[in-house]
């Protein structure tokens, strides 16, 4: 059971380090963005659902962290970049988001009390940190009615470079015995590690005093939501470099 999980981890984590680089090396709300965008999400969810898996047979608090957060991170920044509505998905990713934050912070004070050095105390209660702040953007939004303009921009970037940065950092520092022996513990895999960080402060400038990035058009009435949950995209705002 552990070995095909294991490829489809590989291959999910593969395949997502590849799309979500070309996701964002390409024109912002081009075709080319959103598919590379949708093919990032799937192999993103199929590596942390495989990784989650993996995790527990294994006894990996660490990984499970990441494997919640990663989840929670990616389907909610594809959510935003695909309506600008709410929907029933929305209510329960805001539950996942919860739950993970309350599961990931109780790990934390676990480790605190059983140092494990593979799922540092700190890493948990970071994770949970972020876990706590996006659910609080989900609280905003279902009270708002939903999202549109920068707000909606802001909320699938830096969500869907969160999930990059995991999927980064996972592969550089995680897995450093594939690479050569003299690149192990280099600052060299440290910045391609952290460069989702960097790339997603351009993009939130980028949005932020850009003027191509409006308002947009107010989030569409509950009646309409039974067209946006459908996989086919609906009305969006400009979304060009």
């Amino acid at each position: 059971m552990r070995l095909p999980l294991l490829i489809l981890h590989i291959l999910g984590g593969t395949v997502g380090l590849l799309a979500g680089t070309f996701a964002m090396a390409v024109r912002k709300g081009s075709r080319l963005h959103r598919a590379s965008g949708n093919v990032f999400t799937i192999a993103m969810v199929t590596l942390a659902s495989s990784a989650l898996c993996l995790a527990i047979m294994k006894s990996q608090r660490g990984n499970i962290v990441g494997s919640i957060v990663t989840f929670y991170m990616i389907t909610t920044a594809w959510l935003a970049g695909r309506r600008r509505n709410i929907g029933r998905s929305d209510w329960a990713a805001l539950l996942v988001g919860l739950g993970g934050a309350a599961a990931v912070i109780t790990v934390g004070v676990q480790t605190l009390h059983h140092p494990d050095k593979n799922a540092p105390a700190g890493m948990s209660f970071f994770f949970g940190l972020v876990l706590l702040l996006a659910a609080a953007g989900d609280i905003r939004m279902l009270a708002g009615g939903g999202i549109a303009g920068r707000q909606r921009i802001t909320r699938h970037l830096w969500r869907m470079c969160f999930g990059l940065f995991i999927a980064t950092g996972s592969f550089f520092l995680g897995q450093q015995q594939i690479f050569p022996a003299f690149l192990r513990g280099s600052i060299f895999l440290t910045v391609l590690a952290l460069l989702p960080f960097p790339l997603m402060i351009y993009w939130l400038f980028r949005v932020r005093f850009s003027k191509a990035y409006g308002a947009g058009p107010p989030p569409m009435p509950m009646g309409s939501l039974k067209a946006c949950d459908t996989l086919s995209p609906c009305p969006r705002e400009t979304f060009t470099p």
